[in-house]
């Protein structure tokens, strides 16, 4: 089994391809056909990268951007064959990147407002392939991870997806019970759910995987006992945690990580079910 590769030093590295990831996601928030969950918005896990939502074109045929890991450069294709790339160590600072994708869109006729806010930055980018390729081979041992651990549950399962506001995989598992949940003075009723997230950060003490119970009720979980090496947290966010790091030095991190899974899930599953 492959290990967790050092993510030390990907911190100048994670900015730039987060401002990346968050132009493509604009572009897709802006042209994609909406989806419940916001799911047009995340990225996808390919072989070779990151994939958005497919983007209808004008005149026929489908659009998407690709951060093609392997390959080192941001990838706009379109299903006629038509296809433009920029460099991912090019230097490009991430409203330069925005620019270049909206364009881009733009001359195959996709044109109208994109949210750029999220990805605007005159900072030049700093693209250290190394750290990128690193930083893929564990979002790729994650992917494999949490795609085993869904395929064990029953019930309604979103797909993996790779959220570029928080630069974080995860997939979410949706309870039978609704829960009122109140934003903007509107109440509406939602399903109880659990997620399994990986979070790299920039560098090993920061990255994480994660697990949280909505709602949590620390009554009932703080009490409960987490396998070896993660903890319950409640600072800033609620859920739990299993470091990175622990799992740098397990000779079989993707058990372990299906192990802290499972338990998460066990011991939440009553209070996000009826």
């Amino acid at each position: 089994m492959q290990r967790f590769p050092s993510l030390d030093g990907f911190g100048p590295t994670r900015a730039t391809l987060q401002r990346y990831a968050r132009a493509m996601a604009a572009l897709a928030r802006s042209h994609a056909v909406a989806r419940p969950h916001w799911r047009h918005i995340s990225l996808r896990v390919g072989p070779d990268g990151l994939v958005t939502d497919h983007m209808p074109l004008p005149e026929g045929g489908l659009m998407a951007a690709r951060m093609d890991f392997p390959g080192g450069q941001i990838v706009l294709a379109a299903s006629d064959g038509r296809r433009r790339s920029w460099a991912l160590d090019a230097g490009l600072s991430g409203t330069e990147m925005g620019d270049a994708l909206i364009g881009a869109a733009a001359e195959w006729g996709l044109r109208g407002e994109v949210r750029r806010e999220p990805f605007e930055s005159h900072e030049p980018g700093t693209v250290d392939p190394d750290a990128a390729g690193r930083a893929w081979t564990a979002i790729i041992g994650a992917m494999r991870a949490f795609t085993r651990h869904a395929a064990r549950l029953s019930g309604d399962v979103g797909p993996v997806q790779f959220w570029s506001h928080g630069f974080d995989l995860s997939v979410e598992w949706f309870g039978t019970r609704q829960v009122a949940y109140e934003e903007d003075g509107q109440t509406s009723m939602l399903p109880a759910q659990l997620n399994l997230g990986f979070y790299p950060g920039d560098d090993d003490g920061g990255s994480y995987f994660y697990s949280n119970p909505w709602p949590f009720e620390p009554e009932r979980l703080l009490g409960r006992a987490l396998p070896s090496g993660a903890q319950w947290h409640t600072e800033g966010w609620q859920g739990s945690i299993l470091p990175y790091a622990i799992l740098r030095d397990d000779p079989d991190p993707e058990a372990r990580l299906l192990d802290y899974a499972k338990a998460v899930f066990d011991i939440a599953l009553l209070g996000l079910t009826e």
